[in-house]
């Protein structure tokens, strides 16, 4: 990728500016947790043990994406995305997910936009071969305006299916392709975007999309990958989200040498383009091109390849870093 902040100008884009401090949210998570004496027992799920299993409940919304789906009066793809974010953090830590319920808050109640929102949870839920448990709708003029979109998804894993959640030095990273932006840095991918243009304005890398539909390309659910990963020994996994590929250190404290990552999908490119963003920023921010990650013993890899889309992108080293495309992020 070509770096903006090599052209000299003034006028780049961080998430920060936009309003989105990772670093300041995480701060403050770690605060909420420390409140109540939180026991999480993963990096992505919370566990009730229940026996012979553990109960995994993971909880996630749909972010500004919902302000994209409102500029374009488009909300039939937004449920995939909520069912997404929350099954995908599960399957990062290597659990089932069996069911979901959902929560709609909404200012003035629309039959079309939540007919529209019912349409994506339930081709989510299929994907995902999921249950709905139920759901709130709640009607609250004085709190939100627009809408918001959350839910929380329930998984079910025996006590040895449970992921390890640490990579190993030596350890092959095995990387899946994302489909697009997925749910997360829509804050900056927005403010990027429409600084020259509209939503409805034609994508220049696909002029049968506009825009406004490229930033909607729903988030790709990974619960096909769970039964490869459990035959071919993950040890830990990455959901790439929020924080981008930094989120590869929650497999642990090492170094991941990323050589060979999957290909980074022309809306990067338009965004970082658009919005004169660092590739640092880029990597710190969204999926680029690659939307989950697994560490997996180095004699095995080549077989969960074979079984899946994946492909070797790296591996593990003593170190505290991610190293990719030139950048060390950590």
């Amino acid at each position: 990728m070509t770096d903006p902040a090599d052209d000299g100008t003034e006028d780049r884009l961080t998430y920060a500016d936009t309003g989105v401090d990772i670093e300041a949210s995480e701060n403050a998570t770690a605060a909420l947790l420390e409140a109540f004496g939180s026991d999480l027992t993963t990096e992505y799920a919370g566990l009730i043990d229940i026996g012979d299993r553990y109960l995994a409940l993971a909880t996630d919304g749909v972010g500004t994406k919902l302000l994209v789906a409102e500029a374009i009066e488009e909300f039939s793809t937004i449920g995939i995305d909520c069912i997404a974010m929350n099954v995908n953090d599960l399957v990062a830590a290597g659990v089932e997910p069996v069911g979901f319920v959902d929560y709609l808050a909404i200012d003035d109640p629309d039959e079309t936009i939540t007919n529209e929102i019912g349409e994506g949870l339930a081709v989510g839920l299929e994907e995902a071969d999921l249950t709905m448990l139920g759901g709130e709708t709640a009607v609250m003029p004085d709190v939100v305006q627009g809408f918001d979109l959350a839910g929380t998804c329930a998984g079910l894993a025996a006590k040895d299916e449970l992921l390890e959640g640490e990579a190993a030095v030596g350890d092959t990273l095995v990387g899946f392709p994302s489909n697009g932006i997925h749910s997360n840095g829509l804050t900056l991918a927005r403010e990027a975007v429409t600084r020259d243009h509209e939503y409805t304005d034609p994508f220049p890398y696909d002029d049968e999309r506009t825009i406004g539909e490229e930033l909607l390309r729903p988030t790709r659910i990974y619960t096909d990958l769970l039964e490869s990963m459990h035959d071919h020994g993950v040890r830990a996994a990455a959901h790439v989200t929020g924080g981008g590929w930094t989120n590869l250190l929650r497999m642990g404290k090492y170094e991941y040498a990323i050589d060979d990552p999957c290909p980074a999908q022309s809306v990067f490119k338009f965004v970082q383009e658009e919005g004169n963003v660092t590739d640092e920023e880029m990597h710190r921010t969204f999926n680029m091109g690659t939307g989950f990650v697994v560490a997996v013993p180095e004699e095995r890899a080549d077989d969960l390849v074979a079984e899946t889309d994946g492909r070797i992108i790296g591996h593990v080293e003593d170190g505290r870093s991610v190293e990719i495309r030139g950048l060390s992020l950590s």
